[in-house]
């Protein structure tokens, strides 16, 4: 299966290009514009990409693999970000984690069956006044307790958000 850019989505990826200096610099607007449009950046992409800015292909998996917010395989259609910095981990956030992975009966990195959820880890979210927390569809929350985490996933869980 061959990638590329609609001529839509290449003429609003020339106007976001003209706002950097050279094309190096715009890889993680790049990235971001990719995944927004293709769903995730798989290899095919990354390639893909790295032929249009004529980059190294290294230098675009390099961003990829750094970032928590590219996504590499096809996520759920809810993403859920688990914070794992000390804070959170201080403040029981292994706990918020067992209790999520129970509730949606996956592990962290991992997608539920039907596709809905997707559970992944970040390393900060940076909201440490509020730990511990996570962040579902852009959308952050904490202090959490198991309570709270029922509150805010079953409304999805039952499909009304």
């Amino acid at each position: 299966m061959s990638v590329e850019f609609s001529p839509e989505a290449r003429k609003r990826l020339e106007g976001l290009l003209g706002q950097y200096p050279n094309p190096r610099a715009a890889l993680l607007a790049v990235l971001r514009f990719a995944q927004e449009e293709f769903g995730h950046v798989s290899p095919e992409v990354e390639g893909y990409l790295a032929d249009l800015l004529q980059i190294p292909p290294a230098a675009v998996r390099e961003v990829v693999s750094f970032y928590t917010l590219l996504h590499t395989t096809r996520p759920g259609t809810h993403v859920i970000h688990l914070c794992r910095n000390l804070a959170c981990h201080l403040r029981r956030g292994g706990e918020i984690r067992e209790h999520v992975e129970r509730k949606l009966g996956i592990q962290t990195g991992e997608t539920t069956a039907d596709g809905r959820f997707t559970l992944l880890d970040s390393e900060c979210l940076g909201g440490c006044e509020i730990a511990p927390m996570m962040e579902v569809d852009g959308e952050y929350y904490g202090p959490l307790t198991p309570e709270y985490v029922d509150e805010i996933l079953n409304p999805l869980l039952l499909g009304s958000r």
